[in-house]
This record gives C-alpha cells, structure tokens and sequence, in this order.
C-alpha cells in the first residue's frame, strides 16, 4: 500500500479530516473566524439596542453564546459526529457535567448559608 492512503485511511489525530489541503483548513478557519466575530458583534447589538424586548435580552445572549460555542466546537476544536470524535464529545460532556455541578454546587450552598445566618440587628444587639 501507499504511504499516502495509509494517512488518509488509517493514523488519524481525532479531529484530523484527512485529504484536505491547506486553503481548505485555512478557509474553514477563516469561515469560523467570521461566524464568531458576527456572533460578537451581535450580541453586543442586542445589548445595546431597543430591537429586543428588554426582559427577553438574557435570552437572546444566552442563544448567541450558545451558538458561539458551537462554532468554537466545529470550526477550531473539529469536533464532528464521526466516530473518531465520541472521546473528545465525552470528555467535553464530563468536564461541563462538572462546571455545572461546581457552579450550581456552590449557588445552592451559599443560598442556603444566607438563610441560615442570623440578621445583623441580632448580632449587634448581642454585642452590646
């Protein structure tokens, strides 16, 4: 066999597409370079204008963000549906699983510590 169908076919990095040349992977750069910045420059829009309603403005930040990192995920992590990919998509899913539990871990405690801690008038009262 030929060296050059061995790296097509067979060692792949995971996130390797294999066969392209360089102009491709400098144009899906370039294409993910683009989406990001107008995902940007969106936001920061919406943030200051009057073209969404007021109230729904986390919302829409929340949905751009959202689909910034989708973009960050396809266009420079190369993260695809192939099979090569399904380490790299559990390992993200792990690592966000324990983001979210740290985040929310530490809201939920520190909610309920300030339930829990007696009101300030009672604590000067009981130094005096």
């Amino acid at each position: 066999m030929n060296t050059t169908q061995d790296s097509r076919h067979g060692d792949l990095a995971p996130g390797d597409e294999g066969g392209e040349d360089i102009a491709g992977g400098i144009r899906g750069y370039l294409v993910g370079l683009v989406l990001a910045t107008g995902l940007t420059g969106v936001s920061f829009y919406i943030a200051q204008s009057t073209l969404v309603w007021q109230p729904s403005i986390p919302i829409a930040l929340t949905v751009l963000a959202i689909a910034q990192m989708g973009v960050h995920l396809v266009f420079f992590l190369h993260m695809t549906s192939g099979s090569d990919n399904i380490n790299n998509a559990l390992a993200l899913a792990f690592g966000l699983l324990i983001v979210m539990l740290l985040v929310f871990g530490s809201l939920w405690i520190m909610t309920h510590m300030s339930h829990r801690v007696m009101p300030m008038q009672e604590i000067m009262r009981m130094q005096r």
